[in-house]
């Protein structure tokens, strides 16, 4: 009997499969790939040969006032690995530069100090000039134009007013952006809330090119794109990871050029063929990834779209940090008929956004298509408040998954790393 580790939290849960019932385990073939070198050697190799740019180093002669935008607590981006290299790079070019790293939090919490030890280390804590981005903030936002949705475009004017804007970052698939990376630092990443609202809006939540592995005509990419360019980030190091959160290929240099060779690279690892099953296992790929249902989200719609219509999902989430935000709990827990939420969202225009409404949309999406068995730390009466059905292990989540499919030959595809697929 084949037996599969499922990534939850900062361990793993395993089950064993009968050969009968297993239908299908949708992995991507990162696992598979063997990396031309250490992690710190792929990252300093990718940014002393950068892709349709100069190296950073000649960007910053001259250049006082650097802007690195970092990624927060959410994202497993390996910046004790990257942050120095960019660092010593900036200062290879420019010794005296001001450099400041600008938290890219989008409209997520605020980064703690232990977090950011956590992320950088100690040391460039204590020694660099760190500013944690808040989408509120509106006197840190300037408008730099109108976004091709419509809406003016809110960027936090620490990175407007730099004279070298630089980014790190990782990519994977993105379940509405086609990609995370790149252009993804500034928009979402920097932006205020009403511009980050607009752009996730339902009409282009809904759009059929807003999935995962999608960039081609995809409304939330195109802005995404415009505030990039808009904001002027010059330069990108960005990486992909495997299960273990480590590099295993680096890309650096201009932001599109840079982003669409990791892009290129990772679809071609990442792409898998949906196997329908009645029952989909499924994870968020464990911490950091998995500390809340609205990161979750996110590993559900791999198994969304490989599960049968009426199915049943079953996520494996810690959630130790709870729902992830309280608009988008009460927007779930506040209604018991998620057929008229889904109405509501749908009748809302771009700049009528709700916060976090994106989020609702996508896991109702996912409910009207299947039930989904939520296995985490969260009490269980809030799980059922946002129509999920809980269980306290794995174990118990396939007992009650059989049990609501009540069929003698019921089939099970299992996705260990929901968010490193692209399910076709």
């Amino acid at each position: 009997m084949p037996t599969i580790s499922f990534p939850y939290g900062k361990q793993h849960l395993e089950y064993n499969f009968s050969d009968a019932e297993l239908k299908g385990v949708l992995t991507s073939r990162i696992e598979e790939y063997i990396p031309t070198a250490d992690s710190a050697t792929l990252v300093q190799t990718a940014i002393e040969q950068p892709i349709g740019s100069v190296r950073l180093c000649e960007k910053a002669r001259g250049k006082n006032n650097v802007v690195i935008i970092a990624s927060d607590h959410t994202r497993p981006v390996p910046s004790k690995i990257i942050m120095p290299l960019m660092l010593s790079e900036i200062r290879k070019g420019n010794p005296n530069a001001n450099i400041t790293i600008l938290i890219a939090t989008g409209c997520h919490r605020g980064t703690t100090k232990d977090e950011l030890i956590n992320k950088f280390g100690a040391d460039i804590v204590e020694n660099e000039n760190i500013y944690i981005h808040d989408c509120d903030e509106e006197e840190k936002l300037v408008n730099i134009g109108t976004l091709p949705s419509g809406s003016e475009c809110l960027i936090n004017k620490i990175a407007i007013e730099a004279d070298l804007l630089v980014a790190e970052g990782f990519i994977e698939p993105h379940f509405f952006a086609g990609y995370s990376g790149g252009r993804k630092s500034v928009l979402p990443g920097i932006a205020g809330r009403q511009t980050v609202l607009a752009n996730h809006c339902s009409e282009f939540i809904a759009h059929k090119n807003s999935r995962t592995g999608i960039l081609d005509d995809n409304p939330i990419h195109n802005d995404m794109l415009w505030a990039a360019k808009q904001a002027k980030l010059e330069f990108i190091v960005n990486v992909v990871l495997n299960s273990k959160k480590e590099p295993i290929f680096a890309v650096a240099g201009d932001f599109q050029a840079a982003h669409k060779a990791g892009t290129d690279f990772i679809a071609d690892l990442c792409a898998v063929d949906k196997v329908p099953a009645d029952i989909v296992i499924s994870t968020n790929g464990g911490y950091p990834l998995d500390q809340n249902v609205y990161q979750a989200v996110k590993g559900m719609t791999a198994a969304e779209a490989t599960v049968k219509e009426n199915g049943v999902i079953i996520m494996l989430a810690a959630s130790n940090d709870g729902t992830g935000g309280e608009h988008f709990y009460r927007q779930l827990s506040d209604e018991p008929d998620v057929d008229k939420t889904m109405e509501k969202f749908l009748s809302r225009s771009r700049n009528q956004t709700a916060p976090d409404q994106w989020q609702s949309q996508i896991l109702i999406r996912i409910l009207q298509k299947a039930r989904v068995i939520y296995v985490s730390e969260m009490p269980c009466d809030m799980v059922e408040k946002m129509h999920m059905i809980p269980a306290s292990s794995l174990d118990d989540a396939i007992n009650k998954a059989k049990t609501l499919i009540n069929s003698k030959n019921l089939k099970i595809t299992a996705i260990p790393e929901g968010v490193s697929v692209v399910v076709r």
